[in-house]
């Protein structure tokens, strides 16, 4: 993949994280903060934990710290999937984000 092809795919993962935030917000009373600063995102949850996915970009990777661990994907030209074989991003940030929020938080890799 060339560092363009990258920096679409990942742009387009950062934006999707920030219309998650939007859609869940509005759809209940998450209240997850999301915070863009560059190839960063920080969402913040009102028992002030965080998860903060940044770009890599020399490594052509997405990675995401979170209470449960920290976290290494690669877009496979349909998906962003952890490099150890944790699974899809989009499913591994629901994950996260319900456990540190309490609640059931979907996030998903399109606007819906």
């Amino acid at each position: 993949m060339t560092d363009l092809e990258f920096l679409n795919h990942a742009e387009a993962l950062l934006q999707a994280v920030e219309h998650s935030c939007d859609r869940i917000n509005e759809a209940s009373d998450a209240d997850v903060d999301n915070q863009r600063t560059g190839g960063m995102v920080t969402l913040t949850f009102p028992n002030r934990s965080q998860i903060i996915v940044n770009l890599q970009k020399p490594l052509q990777e997405v990675w995401m710290a979170a209470r449960s661990g920290g976290y290494h994907y690669r877009f496979d030209g349909a998906s962003w999937q952890d490099t150890k074989g944790a699974g899809e991003f989009f499913h591994c940030l629901s994950k996260s984000a319900s456990e540190q929020s309490g609640l059931a938080l979907e996030f998903f890799p399109s606007v819906r």
